[in-house]
């Protein structure tokens, strides 16, 4: 039995919630500060390169899985490669060494270390948000992002781009991904890299994969996706569903493959 506490003394719990209490107080005065020191974002970015690339050389690529660049899908090439937030981490460590690449990232401060990462891996960060529900209304940041994506395809490039909304409805493309493809002239080619060893975080929005070392890996590329250069508003959107059902098949067979599933 726990013992009465004294009057006008604070109980153990009360205690406990005020060092809590501390400890957050403490960690927003320091975490601004952090966020903006070049040497800590240095360290952060370094380890999860390394981490990265561990991931990508314990994890054995299974049979079946296709290859970024090359074979059968360099007539598609330059192309959009399109990806799900929270399925994207390995992306820089398995895309091939020598082929440019250029990944458009949110413009967001918690997305920074993600630019500063793959920029790592030689790959070239345009820094915008071109997964809106309209193609009508993209914010100035957005429509220069994608006028750089444009370019970068245009010169031979590939780009790299998440097609889902931030913080909306995960693994639904948004329509910024299919202007692109409408403007560029050039297919979506739907992307997906797999795990058999992976920690998922549940409470995250879109369940943001942490791909884990010594296990399997698998690439999926899906069926590329073409959007014509007149595509009306009914049009966009049937293009819309149609990268949205073939970036989750390709995910769907990723994790197939790696997990031995018939």
């Amino acid at each position: 039995m726990e013992h009465e506490a004294v009057k006008g003394q604070p109980t153990g719990a009360a205690v406990r919630r005020r060092r809590g209490g501390s400890t957050k107080t403490f960690w927003r005065k320091i975490r601004e500060p952090l966020a903006q020191s070049r040497i800590v974002k240095s360290i952060i970015v370094s380890l999860l390169a390394w981490f990265v690339r561990l991931v990508r050389l314990t994890n054995r690529t299974v049979e079946g899985s296709a290859q970024f660049s090359g074979g059968a899908y360099a007539k598609f090439e330059p192309g959009i490669i399109a990806l799900w937030h929270g399925q994207h981490l390995l992306t820089p460590a398995y895309y091939p060494k020598g082929r440019p690449l250029v990944a458009m990232v949110s413009r967001s401060a918690d997305a920074e270390l993600n630019a500063l990462m793959i920029e790592k891996f030689g790959i070239e960060a345009v820094r915008g948000s071109g997964g809106r529900e309209s193609s009508k209304h993209l914010d100035k940041g957005g429509a220069k992002a994608l006028i750089a994506l444009k370019k970068s395809l245009v010169a031979g490039k590939n780009v790299a781009m998440i097609a889902d909304i931030p913080h909306g409805t995960p693994r639904d493309a948004g329509l910024g991904i299919v202007l692109l493809a409408r403007l560029s002239g050039r297919p979506i080619m739907p992307a997906a890299i797999a795990t058999s060893r992976r920690k998922v975080l549940e409470r995250s929005w879109d369940k943001t994969t942490i791909n884990l070392p010594f296990g399997r890996s698998s690439i999926v590329i899906g069926t590329p996706v073409f959007v014509p250069a007149n595509a009306d508003e009914a049009e966009m959107e049937r293009k819309r569903q149609e990268v949205t059902a073939a970036l989750n098949a390709a995910t769907a067979e990723a994790y197939r493959l790696v997990d031995g599933n018939p």
